[in-house]
């Protein structure tokens, strides 16, 4: 521990990310990125944009993305906030709606990141339990004394919060700010955009990592009110306010635009993930149901087959926590790669 680290640094436990293997052969199932390439419309869009204009600053305001997204969403254009990356709008928004003397929620099993947040925001926080079948006990949400975060689909488990149970959440926080985690919506669920013209306390954030397959460009946007989209702003330009550049806000747009692509990446990955919930329960998993482009599947020698799994050269997520140690994450790639991945289950699984 370094004897220049502020005490807020040594008090941090960082967020760990999925390994990420280089080599190519290998089967990565384990950070939930999109096994198809972006639509060629991105790649075209990004080729253009290479000139002499990357001497230049991006638009801070980033307009055209912002049109691109409200026209999409049937929002207005300043109800709308783009980030680099979700993580990072998830960043500012901790640090614009919850404060240092009040106590928010979210789930016990959940993205890990946002503890992290807290604590480095110094933002204190109450993790509520997930019940026996890892659904969100949404009643255990209502009057937080500092507001409620939560992914829906949730992750890991990939099980979604019906539109009707988010907005009882927001009726019984309407003082807080509710922020609904959208970063696996497209895979099966309904966004709660349309609830922001009737709850200004709802903040709903997206990604282009997973549906549209950006993970590497790093784009992330919120909607809400405009009161909360203003706090998002003050936040941001107190940091950085050229946070997206050239090649992000061309290739972003692009790939929002290009909605056919969208569809039909997305569609064959839900496809994919049903044929593999099957081999998995056929194998003796229970698998929870998943509307996200990943399954989270139970095993009683989890950690012992993704062992094994990575010394083929797969690779799933295994977390070493309380209630899930016998869970693996597994991302839906490709049919060819879920085949592979079933066939080694398979021939592990028999030699048990």
């Amino acid at each position: 521990m370094s004897k220049f680290w502020s005490d807020i640094v040594k008090e941090t436990e960082p967020y760990v990310p999925g390994e990420q293997p280089r080599d190519p052969d290998i089967i990565k199932l384990n950070t939930n990125e999109n096994p198809y390439p972006p639509s060629p419309k991105v790649i075209e869009a990004i080729k253009r944009e290479i000139d002499a204009s990357l001497r230049l600053y991006p638009d801070p305001k980033v307009d055209s993305l912002l049109e691109t997204i409200s026209e999409t969403f049937g929002v207005k254009k300043d109800e709308v906030f783009v980030g680099n990356g979700s993580d990072e709008v998830l960043a500012f928004a901790f640090m614009a709606f919850f404060n240092k003397d009040q106590t928010i929620r979210f789930p016990d099993i959940t993205y890990s990141f946002y503890p992290v947040y807290s604590k480095i925001f110094q933002i204190p926080y109450e993790t509520v339990p997930l019940k026996a079948d890892y659904t969100i006990p949404v009643e255990s949400f209502y009057n937080s004394e500092g507001g409620v975060i939560f992914p829906n689909p949730n992750a890991p488990t990939g099980i979604l919060l019906s539109l009707e149970d988010i907005e009882v959440i927001l009726k019984n926080n309407e003082n807080k700010v509710v922020i609904v985690d959208e970063a696996y919506i497209d895979f099966g669920g309904t966004s709660v955009t349309s609830l922001v013209e009737d709850y200004n306390n709802l903040l709903v954030i997206q990604t282009l990592s997973k549906s549209r397959s950006l993970a590497g460009l790093r784009v992330g946007f919120a909607i809400g009110s405009q009161e909360l989209i203003e706090g998002l702003n003050r936040v941001k330009n107190s940091f950085n306010s050229y946070t997206i550049d050239r090649l992000a806000l061309v290739g972003a747009k692009a790939a929002i635009e290009d909605e056919s692509y969208f569809a039909k990446t997305r569609n064959t990955i839900i496809e994919t993930r049903q044929w593999v919930g099957e081999q998995l329960r056929q194998l003796g998993f229970t698998v929870l149901p998943s509307q996200a482009n990943f399954l989270f599947a139970q095993h009683e020698n989890a950690k012992t087959l993704y062992e094994q799994l990575k010394d083929k050269g797969i690779y799933v997520r295994y977390f070493e926590k309380e209630r899930i140690n016998q869970f693996l994450r597994i991302t839906v790639g490709t049919d060819e790669e879920m085949k592979t991945f079933i066939h080694s289950l398979q021939h592990i699984l028999r030699k048990e």
